[in-house]
């Protein structure tokens, strides 16, 4: 296990010795992975921007030893170390360039160039055309140089191919930038995560028979606007008033449209994900659950799903 470095020594500007250090943190709480088994944790799932209790979208996904990040938005990066090493990472897939999706590179980036030990070694980055500009720009172009040598970028495209242990498939979806949902399958079993989308046909038939859904619900379920408020019909203006705002289409999904769009895939199981901190989480869940008579719940930092076979999902954290 490729651990961070640390000082053998701490010292202030006075030569005082402050601590020693022999090592990395213990990783509280890990549980063992049986070999076969395909492991989600949840790093975070906040929407659009970190939460009081999660960072942005993050997920850690495991197999047969092989360690990949699906997403590592705002705030994901700290998290992340109570998982697993910091450069334990074999893969890291961006589903879109949003920054809830990917700020985080820039700083994994400074980490595994200026690590104490020396640079690390390259490892992929797949993401939509122009990955490596945006992160650059994020970090500083005139630094980063396009994010080289850390990270060794591919574009992805529509299809299937293999990552590591992991036959993955991916598709657009339903956002207005280029965004790709993910299926991971291995070893009979298979996961999908939708990424950022609205309504979506390709997100159900990559979805398809899924033994667990991670799909985004950053919506309430709202009514239209009433009568009268500025944006509603006859009446134009900038806003829709509260509390009846529609919410626009082709940016994402409610509780009710996940649900939707899992039973429409006859998926296993659903996990709402991407919650936007000012929504209430009981009414998202509600409004899933009236949708897709199958088993849902809501995603939180630090929950963890083995997958141990076609069907078989259990949940390591509650």
């Amino acid at each position: 296990m490729d651990n961070v470095a640390f000082p053998a020594t701490l010292v202030d500007v006075r030569g005082t010795t402050l601590a020693v250090a022999t090592g990395p943190p213990e990783l509280a709480g890990q549980v063992p992975l049986a070999w076969g088994t395909m492991r989600l944790t949840v790093i975070g799932c906040a929407g659009s921007f970190p939460g009081p209790d999660s960072p942005a979208s993050s997920y850690l996904v495991e197999a047969d030893g092989f360690r990949m990040l699906l997403d590592l938005g705002n705030g994901a990066l700290g998290v992340l170390q109570r998982h697993i090493g910091l450069f334990d990472i074999d893969a890291i897939c961006l589903s879109h360039l949003h920054g809830d999706h990917c700020l985080d590179m820039a700083s994994y980036w400074v980490a595994r160039t200026y690590a104490p030990d020396g640079p690390k070694p390259m490892i992929p980055v797949y993401g939509p055309a122009g990955t490596a500009e945006r992160l650059a720009g994020a970090q500083g172009r005139s630094i980063a140089r396009e994010m080289s040598p850390a990270f060794a970028f591919e574009t992805l495209t529509p299809g299937a191919s293999r990552i590591g242990p992991f036959e993955i498939t991916v598709d657009h979806m339903n956002h207005p930038v280029e965004t790709f949902a993910f299926r991971l399958e291995q070893g009979g079993r298979a996961l999908a995560y939708s990424a950022d989308t609205g309504e979506s046909a390709a997100l159900v038939r990559l979805a398809r028979g899924a033994d667990l859904l991670l799909c985004e619900a950053s919506f309430a379920d709202v009514a239209p606007s009433p009568p009268g408020w500025p944006g509603s019909p006859g009446r134009p203006g900038p806003l829709a008033g509260p509390p009846h705002s529609p919410n626009p289409p082709d940016l994402h999904l409610t509780g009710r449209q996940a649900g939707q769009h899992a039973d429409r895939a006859a998926v296993g199981e659903l996990v709402l994900t991407h919650l936007v901190a000012w929504n209430d989480r009981a009414s998202t869940l509600a409004e899933a659950a009236s949708a897709f008579g199958g088993p849902v719940s809501l995603a939180a930092s630090g929950r963890i799903f083995d997958l141990d076979g076609p069907g078989n999902v259990f949940h390591t954290t509650s």
